[in-house]
């Protein structure tokens, strides 16, 4: 029979403390919070940022999102799954997207976009209730360009 203290006075010892099977939760967990919140009627607001996912759950794409969604500080290079509508802010910011393919048809407050890799506008809402941010994209977008894509009420900040 090993001792823990003949394991722990060897020169390498195992490491007890490292996890085990740690592949896939955070997509579960992800997974199982959108469940709840749609079980639960979409109301409220759905905070996905900085979880490193690499694509939205396929559940969410019929959902009408209450309040705000915010999938920004990830690593998504589509927005495919996306709610259909958001109520309040929709922020995408910070991720590896090209374009905005699959974005939600209407955002009921601001629209964040910037600090991705964009080449287009194509895909992005149909209309915006706030502001528009979309700077630091690899194409420098104008005013004249959003405005051709996207209904915005409030400001556009590019």
């Amino acid at each position: 029979m090993i001792k823990l203290k003949d394991i722990l006075l060897e020169n390498n010892p195992p490491n007890l403390l490292i996890p085990r099977r740690i592949e896939g939760r955070v997509e579960k967990y992800v997974q199982s919070v959108i469940q709840k919140y749609i079980k639960d009627g979409s109301k409220g607001g759905l905070n996905l940022s900085g979880l490193k996912l690499t694509k939205l759950p396929s559940n969410l794409k019929n959902v009408s999102v209450d309040r705000h969604f915010d999938c920004s500080s990830n690593n998504l290079t589509s927005l495919t799954g996306a709610p259909n509508s958001v109520g309040g802010y929709f922020d995408c910011s910070l991720n590896n997207l090209t374009s905005l393919a699959n974005a939600p048809r209407s955002v009921g407050g601001n629209f964040y976009c910037s600090f991705n890799k964009l080449t287009s506008l194509v895909g992005a809402p149909r209309s915006v209730g706030k502001d528009f941010w979309c700077m630091g994209n690899a194409i420098k977008f104008t005013i004249e360009q959003v405005r051709a894509v996207c209904d915005v009420k409030g400001e556009i900040r590019v």
